[in-house]
């Protein structure tokens, strides 16, 4: 069953979706300390259910290269259109709001910049340093763009030698067109075999579920992930940011999620994050180790 088309009657959510509104000492810290350097989130920009949860925790996850995306996806709430010119002092602005927030495992990740001719990958670098000469203490997750698979930009990033490096292939192979539009499933599994065959020492990568793909698609996805050296694997529900987005085609049980997680360890993953409310960066703090 392919998408349908936004305006299509919602699927009523069920009650395991249902989550607690951000609250607490620690969730008001990390507020202050992203509004007071002007930082981006994903976790903002992409309306995550965790939010409340990973914020009182003192944790984030910091987009860098501004807030509005060259490429228009189907399931993403960043603004699509021009982005602003890149700002050479967000390495060190992040790097302060870590430093400040004691953060013990940062996540980072980018809207896509096509438009510039390094794709954004100087400023992912430079990023990636200016953490580590502040908070030297402190490891990283990097959720990459796929750099259109050019592999110079990409050695920018396996240069900085962030812990983890991870490039979400979102969905299966026949609906990448229709999820992703700019993307392509074969490029994006590329991107992760070049990672892994150039000394990245873990590589991760997401899958959303409920956008009409079958059971046996998402198995032979894990199986596609796996066979690149894929090292952790994220699978969660897909929920519809905004009516412009690609509906809910169905609300995957529980239950399913546990067979594909079963599934996934058996074929080897270090790490595997398989239940409706994970998000490629849930407890991102576990995949390091």
């Amino acid at each position: 069953m392919e998408p349908q088309n936004p305006n299509s009657t919602p699927v009523r959510k069920p009650n395991w979706l249902r989550v607690k509104l951000p609250t607490g000492e620690n969730y008001r810290a990390v507020r202050n300390v992203v509004d007071q350097y002007k930082l981006h989130t994903i976790c903002e920009s992409g309306r995550c259910p965790n939010m409340g949860e990973c914020w009182g925790e003192g944790t984030a996850t910091f987009m860098i290269l501004g807030n509005i995306c060259t490429r228009s996806c189907g399931f993403c709430n960043v603004a699509t259109g021009r982005p602003l010119p890149v700002d050479w002092d967000e390495p060190d602005r992040v790097a302060r709001s870590i430093q400040r927030m004691k953060i013990k495992h940062a996540v980072l990740t980018s809207v896509d910049r096509d438009d510039l001719p390094d794709g954004g990958s100087i400023i992912w670098g430079e990023t990636v340093r200016a953490v580590r000469r502040l908070s030297p203490g402190t490891t990283m997750e990097t959720l990459i763009p796929d750099f259109r698979g050019i592999t110079d930009q990409i050695d920018r990033l396996i240069e900085a030698a962030p812990e983890v490096v991870s490039h979400n292939m979102e969905t299966v192979r026949r609906l990448t067109r229709q999820v992703r539009i700019q993307a392509q499933y074969d490029r994006s599994l590329e991107v992760l075999r070049y990672l892994k065959a150039n000394g990245v020492n873990r590589t991760k990568t997401g899958i959303m579920l409920g956008l009409g793909e079958t059971e046996d698609e998402l198995y032979q996805t894990l199986d596609d992930v796996r066979a690149v050296g894929v090292d952790v694997v994220t699978l969660g529900q897909y929920l519809q940011p905004s009516p412009r987005h690609l509906p809910v085609q169905r609300f995957v049980e529980p239950d399913e999620f546990e067979r594909l997680g079963a599934y996934a360890r058996t074929l080897g993953f270090r790490h595997v994050e398989s239940s409706p409310l994970v998000r490629s960066s849930y407890h991102a703090e576990r995949h390091v180790h």
